[in-house]
Order: structure tokens, then C-alpha cells, then sequence
């Protein structure tokens, strides 16, 4: 019985990965494509690439409570992409991190969402993230590393700052 190969270590893969890029930043550019398509009430069938999940949202406000709600998910990609940005600098800094937990809770006001008079905007309007790092390293390292993760997080940077988005509307 053969073995599936093991995938390459972080240091490994972002090596390989700046080997591709050399002296071109353009070859570090990817496009990213999801496919979200209305299911039954409001849950949403999700395709990114070869994965396929959902949205919904919960009984109380007329949907399914199947999946987690697209704040919910807004949330969890903040949250993992967090995790994932601390692996990675950590190794890129040469810190030993042992384990990393990351909470994040946001308020929201869901009156914008329905369209209640005198509702504040529909985003949330506050994010909180707790990070919680387990490793025999000093503050001072692991404050270095928060730095790095700040400056480096995709989707904090996508939180923290406007970007543009064109949207077209076609009908069938």
C-alpha cells in the first residue's frame, strides 16, 4: 500500500511560493472566485473551488438555522485567517508557537439589515479579536510576531480598509 505524500512544510511551501514570484510581484497575484446560488428560504448553496457548504439564517428571522449566517462567516474567515497569518510569521520569525486561539465577536445591528427607521449602517459596528498564543517564547517576541501578523493578515487588511468592489446585475 503506497502512502499520500506529506504536504511540504510552511517554510517549504512560501519558499517554493517566492521562487515562482521572483523579481515579478505581478506572478504573486491569484483570483479567488466564489459561486453562491439562493437555495430554499434563505439559505445560500456556497461553491469555492472544490468545496461546497452553506449559509443561512437562524429560524428567528425567517431562515433555516442550517448554516451559519454571512456575518457569522465573515467572522470565521477573520478568525482562521488570523490563525493561518501567526503559523506563517511565526515560522518566517523563527518563533516556536505551540498553539494560537482566536476569538472574534462583533456587534451588529441587524434594524439596518430590515430597514428599521432610524437603524444605524448594516455592517458591524464594532470587531473585536482575542488572540491567545501558547508558546515558551517572550512577550516581547510574540509582540514582534502580532506586528508582522497585523501588517500581513489578508483579511484583517480586508476588515480594516476600503476596498473597491464592482458589482453587475444581469437578468436571466
Amino acid at each position: 500500500m503506497t502512502t499520500a505524500p506529506s504536504p511540504p512544510t510552511i517554510r517549504d511551501a512560501v519558499e517554493a511560493a517566492r521562487q515562482k514570484v521572483g523579481d515579478d510581484p505581478a506572478r504573486a497575484v491569484v483570483h479567488l472566485r466564489t459561486e453562491a446560488s439562493m437555495g430554499a428560504g434563505t439559505r445560500v448553496e456556497l461553491r469555492i473551488g472544490a468545496f461546497e457548504f452553506a449559509a443561512d439564517e437562524p429560524v428567528s428571522v425567517g431562515g433555516t438555522g442550517t448554516a451559519p449566517n454571512p456575518v457569522q462567516m465573515a467572522l470565521a474567515a477573520l478568525g482562521s485567517c488570523q490563525a493561518i497569518t501567526y503559523r506563517y510569521w511565526a515560522e518566517e520569525l523563527g518563533l516556536r508557537l505551540d498553539g494560537v486561539t482566536i476569538t472574534v465577536e462583533a456587534d451588529f445591528d441587524t434594524g439596518a439589515f430590515f430597514g428599521f427607521p432610524g437603524a444605524g449602517s448594516p455592517a458591524p459596528s464594532a470587531v473585536r479579536c482575542s488572540v491567545t498564543l501558547v508558546g515558551p517564547e517572550s512577550a516581547q517576541r510574540y509582540e514582534e510576531l502580532a506586528a508582522a501578523v497585523d501588517e500581513h493578515c489578508p483579511v484583517l487588511d480586508l476588515f480594516t480598509r476600503p476596498v473597491p468592489v464592482e458589482r453587475s446585475v444581469t437578468t436571466a
